[in-house]
């Protein structure tokens, strides 16, 4: 008899120490998963830190202590080519920049795919 998992009967959960642990299928006695969107209502207040890049540049530190008001800083991205947005420091999603109501925002263009680590 074979007793090895396959990768899609796992699931995966956290430990109380905030530690990844991964449980089967057949152990979901043990937690409740949401079916519904009133069930994911505990998760709608947890702050996440959203980050949309523009673009990067490296500086030498004397040449940034010269800077001045109005100096420009060249960035690695050309005008209209599509910024990278962050979500708590993972890479989810890439957009265009947009104006709403003289304020900069976001228009995502295409959701990233992640890899599982």
């Amino acid at each position: 008899m074979d007793n090895s998992l396959k990768l899609d009967e796992l699931q995966d959960s956290q430990s109380g120490d905030g530690e990844a642990i991964l449980r089967s299928k057949d152990d979901q006695e043990d937690f409740d998963i949401p079916t519904s969107v009133t069930d994911l209502e505990a998760l709608y207040n947890i702050p996440v830190k959203v980050s949309a890049i523009l673009g990067k540049t490296q500086i030498k530190v004397s040449q940034l202590m010269k800077l001045n008001r109005g100096a420009i800083i060249e960035l690695d991205k050309k005008v209209g080519e599509a910024i990278d947005i962050y979500v708590n420091n993972n890479l989810v999603a890439r957009g265009e920049v947009v104006v709403v109501d003289d304020r900069l925002g976001i228009t995502m263009t295409e959701i990233v795919k992640s890899v599982v680590k």
